[in-house]
């Protein structure tokens, strides 16, 4: 995907008052709220600003439409997998992965990404922020893990990285996601420790 096409999520003027910091966060939290209560289509920006405490015309001097809003919620709620940190073996490595990914998609981002996956599906620049925001950052961290990995002589050099980022995207996706689970359960976390094997012997590493 590209983001070429995709508008500034903001069309404040470069001129007049710095913009406010708690303001712009205080209209993300609301976004994302607003996003969990009522979905893309029943979000509104009154709402949002009626929320967030402020008034719809402070909203549009820093979003311009409803798409630019939640784009820029996609923006500022963008994955945190934490750093890329060597711990030494492929099984640590991935891990370390796996569990990020499960804090991730318990935490705010996910929540944002639940709310807007249906958006995506027919909405180009909401799928492209949310590729750059949620999937890229993934396919990196992946792909380094994985150099070290065979550096060590632990794997043969995989060819195609980004199939082994799919196999880590979904499962943890559908897992959180799709499957019923018992409030307050660490769906993500239950995951990750029962993916890991078959990661390992997927890429020919030992599983123990």
């Amino acid at each position: 995907m590209t983001t070429d096409h995709l508008p500034e999520a903001s069309a404040a003027p470069a001129r007049g008052r710095p913009r406010d910091a708690a303001r712009d966060r205080a209209l993300m939290d609301a976004t994302l709220a607003e996003l969990q209560a009522h979905g893309y289509s029943g979000l509104t920006t009154a709402a949002v600003a009626k929320r967030a405490g402020v008034s719809t015309a402070t909203l549009y001097r820093r979003w311009r439409s409803k798409e630019h809003l939640v784009v820029g919620a996609a923006q500022a709620w963008a994955e945190d997998l934490g750093p890329d940190t060597d711990h030494g073996s492929l099984r640590a490595d991935l891990r370390a992965l796996l569990h990020d990914k499960a804090d991730a998609l318990d935490g705010a981002s996910g929540r944002l990404l639940r709310a807007v996956l249906g958006e995506a599906a027919h909405n180009r620049a909401l799928a492209d922020v949310l590729f750059e925001a949620f999937v890229l950052p993934l396919q990196n961290r992946v792909s380094a893990l994985l150099d070290r990995a065979a550096g060590r002589g632990e794997i043969a050099p995989v060819e195609d990285p980004l199939v082994v980022g799919e196999m880590v995207i979904g499962p943890m996706v559908s897992h959180t996601f799709l499957i019923p689970h018992t409030p307050g359960a660490s769906p993500g976390a239950d995951m990750a420790d029962r993916l890991l094997p078959y990661l390992l012997r997927a890429l020919g590493a030992p599983a123990a």
